[in-house]
């Protein structure tokens, strides 16, 4: 699974490329085009000609992950324009997989865990239900 935390950089590669391309064709366009290591465990978005699907391509220390997400209805509306990469935060990288448009969504607020603790039986591990007495200890 591939896990995108806030520490990660998401490079999203404005130019469409050839989805036939594989690992190793994608990285060395991480290389020549985009100016990146394809090995420094940055997040790397292509799109297809068509904008119907995205390739994500990440390094994780011990090899490469390849995804790939195709819409089954619409595009994705919304990609950069200009150089040859843009670089994104982790959320708007969200958003952008959601076919989302990242530049109109704001960040998440941030909410405290505790207000979403939810107790639980230690000894069977289930979700009570409202006013139901719960073993904690």
């Amino acid at each position: 699974m591939i896990q995108i935390t806030p520490q990660m950089r998401v490079l999203v590669a404005v130019d469409a490329v050839d989805f036939r391309k594989g690992i190793d064709s994608l990285a060395q366009l991480c290389r020549d085009k985009l100016a990146a290591d394809p090995f420094s465990g940055c997040v790397f978005v292509f799109r297809s000609r068509q904008a119907t699907s995205i390739k994500v391509l990440v390094y994780d220390g011990m090899g490469f992950w390849l995804a790939t997400k195709r819409l089954s209805k619409g595009r994705f509306r919304w990609w950069p324009e200009g150089e040859t990469a843009r670089e994104l935060q982790a959320h708007q990288a969200q958003l952008l997989f959601a076919a989302g448009n990242p530049d109109l969504a704001a960040a998440p607020s941030f909410i405290a865990a505790s207000k979403f603790r939810q107790s639980y039986c230690r000894r069977c591990g289930s979700v009570p239900k409202a006013g139901a007495s719960v073993i904690t200890s």
